[in-house]
């Protein structure tokens, strides 16, 4: 019997979900990535694809790199990269997503074991900020086209499909990790360069090649946070602290500046943070873990 994943019902477009708060002063002490970086251009790629595959903006990349947005990119030229971010917590099992982050990350036995840059819900169409657990873990999975999806075809002028078979062409890829509520998952994509946006109608995509590792792994009744931290705050064994700020993608309304102070003061922090520092990446918002403690240059 083919698998009925994706069932996107339009009463579930229109809910909205609260999931258990992140407290905000919440403060971390594990970074992931790094800020001095490179990657070598391969064959096929763009800046759209490359953000997915390392977790920074094309955006970003461009001008870290000194180069247009829309310019053309050879292979075997070499590009920085930073990458850099702030884990916002520690599972004991399972996945954590931030909305903000666009990130997967996996842990086992409290210790994390993977990022990965996933693509998300669109504005309009959010990933649901909640807990969910695996529910079902299926291979070349059969797409039942959702009503809400067909019509939102039709509208834009496109094929209606109503069901679309393992292969190629099924926008789940070759892997589906279902959750436990109906219609949510975390799988495969035909569109790479939708890997690190805002682009589903509320799945979670990751590129082939990290679902493809992360499948294996991942055991039915593993938790899945879904969370929405734009504004993370880690402070590391070694003295060094980051702040990173994501764009508020869904409009939530996070105010960064409190956030710093409340997280500050909260852990003791106000006296070792280079204020100036601090609010030029607020002001950024670039989505990239940068060091604000006072001794940044001896680092």
């Amino acid at each position: 019997m083919k698998n009925k994943v994706c069932l996107f019902l339009v009463a579930l477009h229109t809910l909205t979900w609260t999931g258990p708060a992140r407290a905000e002063n919440e403060l971390s002490h594990l970074l992931v990535g790094s800020s001095r970086d490179y990657y070598q251009v391969k064959k096929g790629d763009f800046l759209t694809t490359i953000a997915g595959r390392v977790g920074e903006s094309a955006m970003a990349i461009a001008q870290a790199n000194q180069i247009d947005y829309k310019a053309h990119i050879i292979p075997g030229q070499v590009l920085k990269i930073d990458n850099a971010h702030v884990v916002p917590e520690t599972l004991e099992n399972g996945m954590l997503i931030n909305v903000p982050q666009r990130l997967l990350f996996f842990f086992r036995n409290g210790v994390l074991v993977g990022t990965y840059p996933v693509g998300l819900g669109k504005p309009t169409w959010p990933t649901p900020i909640r807990d969910f657990d695996v529910a079902l873990l299926s291979k070349n999975p059969n797409w039942i086209v959702p009503i809400n999806i067909q019509e939102e075809m039709r509208r834009e002028g496109e094929v209606v499909r109503t069901e679309v078979p393992p292969g190629p062409d099924n926008p789940l890829g070759k892997y589906w990790i279902g959750l436990s509520h109906p219609g949510y998952g975390i799988h495969g994509t035909v569109s790479p360069s939708s890997i690190y946006q805002f682009r589903s109608h509320g799945c979670i995509r990751l590129r082939n090649e990290d679902i493809a590792q992360l499948f294996p792994q991942v055991m039915i009744g593993d938790p899945v946070r879904i969370i929405y931290s734009s504004v993370l705050v880690a402070a590391l064994d070694d003295g060094r602290i980051y702040l990173e700020v994501n764009p508020d993608a869904y409009d939530r309304g996070a105010n960064a500046l409190r956030i710093l102070v409340q997280t500050a003061e909260a852990n003791h922090l106000a006296d070792r943070i280079d204020w100036a520092m601090a609010a030029q990446v607020i002001q950024k918002h670039e989505g990239l873990a940068r060091q604000i403690n006072l001794e940044a240059h001896n680092h």
